[in-house]
């Protein structure tokens, strides 16, 4: 059981692919069989940070350099584009981002986050653009991977947990892991080592996997 005190720290030589998968041990990579390729899916990965230089944002970008064949995954990168959450827009005329941003919400299988914690809470450009999906539902039963690249960032990883618990998400415990990048910024970089590229794969293909066993329900 995943535990809203601290995220879980899983390492992935010990996580086995969910069935359907088979991990490529040397690249530290997963590959999926030809059944999961009949049903692909799409992620939609969101860094919460704004910085240019930001370890999260070079995650999000890992993520979908290293996804497998039967998984997409694009990024959202328009959180500083959401206008402050303001539920009287709604009822007038809703900001395009916003709009926008509710699309590729509804569009996807499923969300993988990384986010970084400020004073021990959630990033506020990440806990806004929450914010604007609690009403419309976009998030309700979708599978949700929370990740963090520092160990220290459990305030924040309890935090949107328990929002998003609130909101109706499914946060996926497989997928939610910490994956330590001691501030590395490069995508590229972070795929050239193995254990970190080994981690992302686990958070991959849980959240895949989960995605596809929703589809089923």
């Amino acid at each position: 059981m995943v535990t809203a005190s601290r995220a879980p720290r899983i390492r992935a030589a010990h996580v086995s692919p969910p069935s359907g998968f088979r991990r490529n041990i040397s690249r530290g990579e997963v590959v999926c069989s030809g059944v999961e390729r009949a049903f692909p899916v799409q992620l939609l990965a969101i860094s919460g940070s704004l910085r240019q230089s930001s370890s999260n944002s070079a995650l999000v970008a890992a993520a979908a350099r290293l996804a497998p064949a039967g998984v997409h995954i694009s990024i959202f990168d328009a959180l500083a584009e959401l206008p402050a959450f303001n539920p009287d827009l709604d009822e007038e005329r809703t900001p395009a981002a916003v709009s926008r941003f509710r699309r590729q919400l509804r569009t996807c299988d499923a969300v993988l986050i990384s986010a970084p914690e400020y004073a021990h809470g959630a990033p506020g450009a990440l806990k806004n653009a929450l914010d604007w999906v609690v009403g419309s539902g976009e998030l309700i039963g979708k599978p949700i991977a929370l990740v963090n690249t520092s160990a220290r960032a459990t305030h924040a990883w309890s935090s949107l947990l328990e929002t998003l618990t609130v909101m109706s998400a499914t946060v996926v415990p497989g997928a939610s892991i910490v994956i330590p990048l001691q501030g590395q910024t490069d995508g590229g970089t972070i795929l050239e080592d193995l254990e970190l590229r080994g981690r992302l794969s686990v958070v991959i293909e849980a959240i895949a996997a989960a995605a596809r066993d929703a589809r089923v329900v």
